[in-house]
């Protein structure tokens, strides 16, 4: 995946490898501190997890170190998420290759902060490039005494592995990613109890995205002030996201607080004699924003008021050839044939939801459908299980609050105004021809 360039002000702190006089810097100064003042450090920093949800990473670690104490529960464990669930973004695999010390830096200074020996970084198979880097990385690592017996000097032991894994979308979510690991079927659990404190094997366990654990391995090697200088004063550091538009491709690292509309130049906007008109942002299961909110932060607690969300780091752009109907109709079915099937209203709900897709988008609407689609999308949200439940109702119901015309004109006059829905088109084609070959034909 190409990495595309950046303002000289965006620093990266994510892709930009340690420099070698400072590999595992962070590490060392992170036993200096010891757990307690590592967590600390972390927490002054106002980390938060880089994987969709933006949870404090601080938070986690503590939860995880000091769960099951009481009852001399020692095994813990620490699970990098590197599968890179969304087909539509690149972001996590791009990291991996391109820095994999400091994925492997930040996943030991996480298991030295909650007391873990053992620590595995999920990689989906196939991977080739990703997997042989991380390899690398954990054989350098083991090599200069960072990891294996006696890590770093701490007297500890700590052992770091590769797992390739092959699985469905749900992988992105923790717990259907622990179940994997374990050879079960791979469906959300009801939280709470939370990973925290029973995980992987029942053990206390953080499961963290590969930009969380590369950040927290730079807060240590540097300091959480530094850290706190990117970004914003409320979600500080930088984040990947991968841009795609019509114009070009690619994962850009960039400081949280920067704009949707900024974002979008990286890859040119909209190409040559088009306009941009919207934004999907994060994902599959992503909100559909209109051109006029090119403004919005890119940040958790501003995307969420807009109707979409940071998910896993995907941008598209847009312009006007686009059917804000049929892309919607294509991202629920997505998520609805994704979907595990464990609870009713995502197995069904989502299911119906994208069967009102389909027909908003072919021209045989029922009357009520919107009304309908409003109500399956309550009824999911207000019991979803897991997130991927709650947010597979965004791109229908988005397009429902920023381009109601379109939907309208495709309900009220089987129009599809971008041309795209070709059931539509082709019908009117057919009855344009009918009128003509009436009106010509002889008597």
């Amino acid at each position: 995946m190409t990495i595309l360039k950046t303002p000289a002000t965006w620093p990266s702190i994510l892709l930009a490898p340690p420099a070698a006089d400072e590999a595992y810097a962070g590490l060392k100064r992170a036993r200096r501190l010891g757990p307690t003042g590592t967590i600390a450090e972390i927490a002054e920093s106002g980390l938060r997890g880089r994987g969709g949800s933006g949870y404090s990473t601080a938070a986690k670690w503590r939860a995880a170190a000091n769960a099951g104490r009481a009852e001399g529960i020692a095994t813990r464990y620490v699970v990098i998420n590197g599968y890179g669930a969304d087909p539509s973004s690149l972001t996590d695999r791009t990291l991996l290759e391109a820095n994999p010390a400091g994925v492997i830096e930040g996943a030991a200074i996480a298991a030295w902060a909650i007391g873990a020996e053992e620590a595995i970084i999920v990689v989906r198979a196939g991977e080739a490039a990703a997997i042989a880097a991380l390899q690398g990385a954990i054989d350098a690592a083991r090599a200069g005494g960072a990891i294996g017996e006696n890590a770093g000097g701490s007297g500890g032991r700590l052992e770091i592995e590769v797992r390739s894994v092959q699985g469905a979308y749900m992988l992105g979510e923790e717990t259907v990613l622990i179940k994997a690991l374990e050879g079960k079927r791979g469906q959300p659990e009801q939280r709470p109890p939370h990973p925290t404190e029973d995980g992987l094997w029942g053990a206390p366990t953080v499961v963290q995205n590969p930009q969380t654990a590369a950040a927290a391995a730079w807060i240590l090697r540097h300091s959480a002030d530094d850290f706190r200088k990117l970004g914003t004063a409320k979600e500080p550091g930088t984040i990947l996201v991968d841009v795609r538009g019509p114009g070009g491709a690619g994962v850009a690292e960039v400081p949280f607080g920067v704009t949707l509309g900024a974002i979008a130049k990286l890859v040119g906007g909209a190409s040559a004699g088009h306009e941009v008109k919207a934004y999907l942002v994060g994902g599959p299961s992503g909100g559909l924003l209109p051109a006029a909110l090119a403004s919005t932060l890119y940040t958790f607690e501003d995307l969420r008021a807009a109707g979409a969300h940071v998910g896993s780091g995907s941008v598209l752009v847009a312009d006007e050839r686009t059917c804000i109907v049929d892309l919607a109709r294509v991202l629920t079915r997505f998520c609805a044939d994704e979907a595990c099937g464990k609870t009713i209203p995502c197995r069904i709900g989502t299911r119906r939801m994208a069967e009102i897709g389909e027909r908003l988008a072919g021209g045989t609407s029922r009357a009520g459908d919107l009304d309908l689609l409003v109500t399956l999308a309550e009824d999911i949200v207000g019991s979803a299980l897991c997130d991927h439940e709650r947010l597979a109702t965004l791109p229908l119901m988005s397009g429902l609050r920023y381009f109601r015309p379109e939907l309208d004109a495709h309900l009220e006059r089987g129009e599809c105004p971008a041309g795209v829905c070709r059931p539509i088109a082709l019908g009117r084609s057919a009855t344009a021809a009918s009128s003509t070959s009436t009106a010509t034909s002889p008597a």
